[in-house]
């Protein structure tokens, strides 16, 4: 008699835990992120030329209430996004700042995964480039016959 009642109780919250559905609010005013380019191509560029390893994404909030971008990650540690920290109004204009590093030669493509309180989050952008080898070594490790990379 008891493990009829149990399997009942248990057949009973297994059917209602199947047919139950999620009800997703959406804010009809939330923030929205509109980004003027998602991909940003930034060419062909030597090595240790600290200026073309950088780039802005540019984008406005398009929606009706603030948006507060809670972090931005690179996909990997050579790319290092900075953000606002503070919110941006509905209609206002910011920027995200990104720098590669350009140690690494050869060709590449890196997201960029923005984090916010808008209705497209989590949102990712895209930067892309090619390094070419420098002619002379600017790099700040030197190594010295014989030895270890000493930093300058």
């Amino acid at each position: 008699m008891k493990l009829k009642l149990i399997l009942s109780i248990c057949a009973f919250c297994f059917f209602s835990f199947i047919t139950a559905q999620d009800n997703i609010i959406v804010n009809p005013n939330a923030p929205e992120i509109t980004f003027e380019k998602e991909l940003i191509d930034m060419g062909t560029y030597n090595q240790y030329d600290d200026e073309s390893s950088r780039c802005e994404f540019k984008f406005t909030n398009t929606g009706k209430e603030p948006l507060i971008i809670e972090k931005a990650k690179g996909s990997c540690g050579c790319t290092v996004p900075e953000w606002p920290k503070e919110p941006i109004a509905p209609g206002e204009t910011a920027v995200i700042k990104i720098n590669y590093d350009e140690k690494r030669v050869g060709p590449y493509t890196k997201t960029i995964t923005i984090t916010s309180n808008a209705k497209t989050s989590p949102k990712i952008v895209k930067v892309k480039g090619k390094i070419i080898a420098s002619e002379s070594n600017n790099s700040p490790i030197l190594t010295p016959s014989g030895g270890a990379p000493v930093v300058k």
